[in-house]
């Protein structure tokens, strides 16, 4: 193992909230500077992942190949990150996505953004590439570059506590690549705190093309806010509201899980590649399930009173999860009915890095035209997957993980992939500007059905997540977006508001920093309560007004670096089948969407071309 420690080191400014300096390292050079954080240029953004867009717009070279050494790797926090804000535990990893060719970023929970504020930076912003396997072990003091060949390979798991081994310390925060992110695999990710995911857009790829194994950061800067009496106050009042929402005993028992049961009965769970939306056997592979059958106890993101993360125990298999999109995944999308197989997948996609929703796609997609006769085994490498092939499905994931055999093609995506045969076979993909469609089928859910063509990093449920259109808060659709049917499921009208006001307060979430699944689907953050927030830590005199127009600017940015990738408004749209094809049975039995419709009136909304 080769340790190097590099680089200039200088204090930042004090800012209250934030940490106050920005970390630049050139991999190429081992090198690294600080330099402190420009408070008139994060104010308009905030942090998070907005700051990290606008980092983005501003230096990237637009003609970098994803997988070069051009291409930037930014992680950033918020200036709420770390504090006492319940759920303020979320970082954002940015970068040009390999999988897409646009815009790529991904956000995760965890212990990691907590432990990055303490080492004093906002932003990490990585440049260039190693010649060999290293990992950076980031402190308050600096960055060491430590050699680690040893680690090739291994999983994520066995590379966090070698390296917390390495240093003799526990507490060390590591987010980590697996074989998939070494391989370029182009959905593989990265994971910290055991099974915290940046899932989304192959930001694990653009690590393991820059031989970056892994990023520890272990801090002990004090986090300082401007008027701690105000933030606490604040702080109390959340609390309260989040253990008195009436979602909250469901969320802590199951987590996200809880969505398998409640998507079911509406009809738009994913069943057999989406060609139904009700799942037969949904009892036996729901959240509930999990509950009584595997779950042994609750565990937390930093300083979050929901608990919603579950440990569990099934057969030989112990880890922590899963989260909804992966149970759905590996179960109703590709139509398994064997929990326990589904339950060891999460702990294979964790530990190789890879993503499950795109993961779940590509072996979807390929169930599907085998079953139609559109691709045959030996257009796939002599694979032949039939729904619910456990014993294909997990020989397979080590073959794209290590990018062997058939794996090597599929590492591309079902997206990709797909190019090689017939449209028929194109339009079979669920996907929209290259990421695969979530878990949410938006023939039932047409708030979702936009949110997805009109992400900025494709086929996409957390740019807005607009989850009050499953509320059936009538009255209260009527008061905040003109019309009841806004909270209409099945309803198209109201639904471009719906969807820029949620997308706000989603970027809002990112970027000061909070989970989304508390901030936004459970209704507790909004606009003046954020700005009390935001004053009280940095002492910044921020107003609801202001934070609504930094958030529309930051979309807006967000927009124009896509045009700079060449997106367009026809890739605002949805795979044919949400928009031809109606679901034969259950509660949304019927429905298709005018997806057109709904992203004309968005992009009026926006003043866009």
């Amino acid at each position: 193992m080769n340790r190097e420690l590099h680089g200039e080191l200088s204090g930042g400014m004090v800012i209250k909230g934030y940490g106050g300096r920005i970390l630049r390292i050139d991999l190429a050079g081992k090198d690294f500077k600080v330099e402190p954080t420009d408070i008139e240029w994060m104010k308009p953004v905030i942090g998070g992942r907005a700051a990290n867009s606008k980092r983005l717009l501003e230096e990237l070279d637009f003609e970098c190949d994803p997988l070069g050494p051009e291409n930037m790797l930014i992680f950033g926090i918020g200036p709420l990150t770390g504090t006492l804000l319940p759920a303020s535990a979320y970082y954002t990893v940015t970068a040009r996505s390999p999988l897409t060719g646009i815009l790529g970023d991904s956000a995760a929970g965890g212990h990691f953004a907590a432990e990055m504020k303490l080492t004093g930076f906002d932003q990490i912003i990585i440049t260039g590439a190693l010649q060999s396997l290293s990992y950076l072990l980031i402190t308050t003091d600096g960055v060491e570059f430590v050699e680690c060949p040893h680690l090739k390979d291994v999983s994520i798991i066995e590379a966090t506590c070698a390296i917390r081994k390495t240093h003799t310390d526990t507490a060390i925060q590591v987010a980590a690549i697996g074989p998939a992110g070494e391989h370029g695999v182009l959905y593989s990710t990265i994971v910290s705190s055991g099974n915290r995911v940046n899932g989304r857009t192959g930001m694990g790829a653009v690590m393991g093309s820059k031989k970056l194994k892994a990023i520890a950061v272990k801090g002990w800067q004090p986090v300082n806010v401007a008027d701690p009496p105000l933030l606490l106050s604040q702080v109390r009042a959340l609390e309260k509201a989040i253990v008195s929402h009436p979602e909250y005993g469901k969320r802590h028992h199951m987590g996200t899980t809880m969505l398998m049961q409640d998507l079911n009965g509406i009809g738009i769970l994913p069943t057999n590649h989406f060609q139904e939306g009700v799942c037969p056997y949904v009892e036996r592979i729901s959240g509930e399930a999990i509950a009584e059958k595997y779950k042994v106890k609750n565990k937390s993101c930093f300083n979050c009173n929901v608990h919603c993360s579950r440990y569990y125990v099934c057969d030989q298999n112990e880890a922590e999860g899963p989260e909804f999109e992966t149970l759905c995944s590996f179960t109703s999308r590709i139509g398994n009915d064997d929990l326990a197989f589904a339950l060891k997948m999460n702990a294979v996609l964790n530990q190789m890095g890879l993503d499950s929703i795109s993961t779940g796609e590509i072996l979807g997609w390929i169930m599907e035209c085998q079953e139609r006769g559109i691709l045959t085994p030996q257009d796939v490498g002599g694979l032949s997957l039939s729904w619910g092939d456990t014993d294909a499905i997990g020989e397979l994931m080590e073959k794209i993980a290590f990018r062997q055999g058939i794996g090597d093609i599929l590492a591309e995506g079902a997206w990709k992939v797909s190019q090689r045969f017939s449209e028929k076979a194109r339009e079979l993909v669920m996907q929209v500007k290259g990421l695969d469609v979530i878990c949410g089928d938006p023939r039932g859910i047409k708030a979702y059905g936009l949110t997805y063509a009109i992400s900025s990093r494709g086929a996409d449920h957390l740019r807005a997540e607009p989850y009050f259109e499953l509320t059936n808060r009538k009255k209260e659709a009527l008061a905040r977006f003109g019309t009841e049917k806004a909270a209409d499921r099945l309803s198209e009208e109201g639904k471009a508001l719906l969807v820029i006001y949620s997308e706000k307060i989603a970027l809002l979430c990112d970027s000061i920093t909070m989970c989304k699944n508390i901030g936004l689907c459970m209704d507790i953050l909004n606009f003046k309560q954020a700005a009390v927030l935001l004053t009280a830590a940095t002492g910044i005199p921020y107003t609801p007004g202001q934070l609504e127009t930094s958030m529309e600017q930051a979309i807006e940015r967000d927009h124009i670096i896509n045009n700079r990738f060449g997106m367009t408004r026809a890739e605002d749209t949805l795979p044919r089948r949400f928009l031809t094809e109606s679901l034969t049975s259950g509660p949304t039995s019927g429905s298709v969407v005018n997806i057109d419709k709904m992203v004309d009136e968005y992009y009026t909304l926006h003043h866009w071309e």
